[in-house]
């Protein structure tokens, strides 16, 4: 008769073979599903096409906002071509009409470039990237923005580097960059203030490089490191000219600025001013 414990037969249990785990297995269970890489694939394609269709409406935001500011400028055009032959109506003498026939020259002038620039906007919606002249595009702009700049009183000084060299950009999407941070630059001023807007061959030999600086209220350091996110903005909506609130203009600037392998960095002190610096590769001689 055995005297084996049934308590420790119970215990005893037979070896169970383990099954070889390969790498080739291993890799082939971490593997996702087919259907899973397909759709992956189709959340890509619907990402990028909804990035593109959000590029698209901001270019056009941009266009309606440089047509709303054109409308401005321009209706002050008319008024000073219209005062200026109610003089020369009114005063016969050689000399009256000498200088209201000049002044109504000169705005007809202005009225053209208002509308050049807007037609170019218009007409150039290509990507393609070009030999561009920074200092015309900044003059182009700054025609634009004559009226806002003068009705808030800020003083806007212009420093162009004779031997700067063109860079390889799109131009209409550069102004659109330039529009937006003249516009930030005037909202931060307030009123009475000062602006510089500098065109320069950058210190590195492969960029040039367009400044612009306020003496506006500054940004506060915690604040720096989140401008370029979307829809974050240190202003709590539009200003009295229905512009800016959104978040999204910065980070549409970075978007621009990045696509055509450039730089933008921002320095700023509280209450003393901010200073954003655009970097563009200069075009091939």
């Amino acid at each position: 008769m055995s005297s084996e414990d049934p308590a420790e037969k119970m215990t005893q249990s037979t070896p169970q073979p383990v099954a070889s785990i390969t790498p080739h297995r291993l890799h082939a269970a971490a593997k996702p599903p087919a259907s899973a890489q397909s759709s992956e694939a189709e959340l890509v394609e619907q990402i990028g096409q909804l990035k593109a269709q959000l590029r698209q409406n901001q270019a056009m935001a941009s266009l309606g906002e440089l047509t709303s500011t054109a409308t401005h400028e321009f209706n002050n055009v008319l008024m000073t071509i219209i005062n200026y032959a109610r003089l020369g109506i009114r005063n016969r003498d050689d000399a009256s009409r000498d200088k209201a026939l000049s002044k109504i020259l000169e705005a007809s002038e202005r009225a053209a470039r208002i509308t050049s620039t807007i037609l170019a906007q218009a007409r150039n919606r290509s990507d393609s990237m070009e030999p561009t002249d920074l200092v015309a595009l900044v003059k182009d702009t700054m025609v634009l923005l004559e009226r806002e700049m003068n009705k808030y009183r800020v003083s806007v000084c212009t420093e162009f580097a004779e031997d700067t060299v063109k860079a390889m950009a799109a131009g209409n999407q550069i102004q659109r960059v330039l529009l937006n941070l003249l516009i930030n630059a005037r909202q931060a001023i307030g009123e009475a203030g000062q602006m510089f807007v500098i065109v320069r061959n950058s210190d590195d030999p492969a960029f040039v490089e367009v400044v612009v600086r306020d003496s506006g209220c500054g940004i506060p350091a915690e604040t720096l490191p989140q401008i370029f996110e979307p829809f974050f903005s240190t202003k709590s909506g539009p200003d009295d000219s229905g512009k800016g609130g959104t978040g999204l203009g910065l980070s549409a600037c970075k978007e621009i600025v990045d696509a055509h392998k450039g730089k933008i960095r921002v320095e700023s002190s509280v209450g003393v001013g901010t200073a954003f610096t655009i970097r563009l590769p200069k075009a091939p001689c």
